[in-house]
């Protein structure tokens, strides 16, 4: 199943990219994830519940990193099962970042997933839209946790730059 979208962001594209490459706000924006674990600087572990059709799921997943090229791409794959196997979950997954502007990224993403056992029964229909609705729940979730850390920051350098207009400096013939 090819699971793919897109969404803006009002933040700069090298903020994105270090903000979806950092397993904690991942962990924040990814629905139904309850924990995540570094296992490498290229790997994680991360327990995820999903709830589909009246089933409810929860996935011990490993998402390995295959490639990396800041601040554009990141490629990874997620494989893992469901208790005692009762489903099988790979995705090979992309994510790419296009600068719209100076302050606006626009994050596209493509997994192709298979999942085989007792979810995988479900029809293919039920099983993509659950997951373009676990697509916008994360970019709603991303764009807001991005635009609260770099709202600071952006606040913060329109106030020293309002100060620097508005310093008069020093007096004609008064030096410093």
């Amino acid at each position: 199943m090819r699971i793919e979208g897109n969404f803006d962001i009002s933040a700069a594209r090298a903020a994105v990219y270090r903000h979806i490459t950092d397993p904690g706000l991942m962990a924040l924006c990814v629905p139904g994830c309850e924990t995540i674990e570094r296992l490498s600087p290229t790997s994680y572990r991360a327990l995820v519940a999903v709830s589909l059709g009246g089933i409810k799921a929860r996935f011990n997943l490993v998402v390995d990193v295959v490639r990396e090229q800041a601040p554009d791409l990141v490629l990874s794959r997620t494989r893992g099962e469901e208790g005692s196997r009762a489903s099988v979950l790979a995705a090979e997954n992309e994510v790419i970042l296009v600068e719209v502007d100076a302050n606006t990224t626009r994050v596209s993403y493509v997994s192709e997933v298979s999942i085989t056992g007792r979810l995988g029964k479900f029809a293919l229909g039920v099983m993509k839209k659950k997951a373009q609705a676990m697509g916008q729940e994360f970019a709603e979730r991303l764009r807001e946790r991005i635009q609260l850390q770099t709202a600071p920051r952006a606040n913060a350098a329109a106030e020293a730059d309002t100060a620097a207009s508005t310093d008069p400096g020093p007096a004609p013939g008064v030096r410093s």
